[in-house]
């Protein structure tokens, strides 16, 4: 049995490491590509989103390297996700290929037990705890020098630097074979990425909010953060894969969510959850307003939820700029960096104005 293991962002380091702590055999396809995206557009449904075409395409490929078995998940909810399995099956089954399935009914510790059971039957309950534990560690770890390269990225004085740490930290933390080594490596590249030489810049700060796929996989994005950094922007990011497995895996069983106060922020202006991340990106948008310099709304063309929140936060009268960005397969780099470009010359003004406006009212006052 060999399970293909489709990309999101980094998921796939913290999966290998979970397999092959309790021996089970994978495939792990190329990195997302547009060979991925034009296979997995060619044999989906016209209407459906960017994540369904990708991971699509992730399947496909990871077939044709000798998968033989594809793990989906039957998520509950509003959002499609919780039927792509369906569709997609019938896809790569019209494509010709035979696989074996196994299905999520949900994302808790329990169903992830199970499903390293379903691939290594003979793995005892402390092997697959422990596969579990040092891929979690993993993903801490990789989100940890993410957020130092968000912050950093806008500082540094000679531009890629901080870039070129960070991938080669991403490499050697998905090698660690061990938590003593893992944990070596993090903090040799926390103590690399701390010593580039910066400049006294004081960036502006976006955030980056949306659908979880698109945000969190820079294929997806067009790498929309790094740019950002280019820029001379810092970005505020609080989907983090580290956290959201946490939360889901240990703490949401007992009541404790990290959404609620988003939910309550979401309130005045949505009180139900529309499905996907659409009801926190309406929270976030609330809480956000007023620390942020400007926000960026990612979401796959066409995701329901996201055009619910679109609407609702467009018109808030809070006065942080907006740029709101839809994608798919039709998605340009060029047209993506003209539009990111204009809008960060847009926040800087503003916020140049506002700085002067305060300066001239302090001064008359004075006088």
């Amino acid at each position: 049995m060999r399970v293909v293991i489709p990309h999101m962002g980094n998921i796939h380091i913290a999966l290998r490491a979970m397999l092959e702590g309790v021996g089970a055999d994978y495939i792990i396809p190329p990195q997302n590509s547009r060979r991925t995206l034009d296979l997995g557009v060619a044999n989906s449904p016209e209407q459906v989103c960017l994540p369904f075409k990708l991971t699509l395409g992730n399947f496909i490929e990871g077939l044709e390297m000798g998968g033989d078995t594809l793990a989906f998940t039957e998520a509950r909810g509003i959002c499609r996700l919780g039927y792509y399995f369906r569709v997609q099956t019938q896809a790569l089954e019209n494509l010709g290929y035979r696989f074996n399935t196994i299905t999520l009914k949900d994302h808790s510790l329990g169903a992830i037990l199970w499903l390293m059971k379903q691939l290594t039957p003979k793995a005892s309950l402390l092997k697959r705890v422990g596969a579990l534990r040092f891929a979690l560690a993993k993903l801490k770890s990789l989100d940890i020098l993410e957020g130092l390269v968000h912050r950093l990225r806008p500082r540094e004085a000679v531009r890629g630097t901080v870039t070129t740490i960070y991938r080669k930290g991403v490499n050697d933390v998905d090698n660690a074979s061990t938590m003593r080594e893992l944990k070596q490596e993090e903090r040799d590249y926390v103590a690399r990425l701390l010593g580039v030489s910066v400049h006294n810049a004081d960036p502006l700060k976006i955030g980056v909010m949306g659908e979880f796929f698109v945000v969190l996989d820079p294929f997806s994005n067009l790498d929309i953060e790094m740019e950002l950094g280019k820029l001379g922007c810092e970005v505020c990011r609080t989907i983090m894969l580290s956290k959201w497995t946490n939360f889901t895996l240990f703490l949401n069983p007992f009541g404790v969510t990290d959404t609620r106060r988003l939910h309550k922020a979401a309130m005045p202006y949505l009180s139900r959850d529309v499905g996907g991340e659409g009801w926190e990106t309406v929270g976030e948008k609330v809480m956000r307003a007023h620390e942020l310099d400007g926000l960026i709304h990612l979401y796959p063309f066409g995701c329901l939820p996201e055009i619910v929140a679109r609407n609702i936060i467009t018109p808030m009268q809070d006065g942080i700029p907006m740029l709101h960005v839809p994608l798919d397969e039709q998605t340009a780099r060029s047209g993506l960096l003209t539009r990111l470009e204009a809008f960060v010359d847009m926040v800087r003004r503003k916020k140049e104005k506002q700085g002067g406006l305060t300066c001239r009212r302090a001064n008359f006052q004075k006088g």
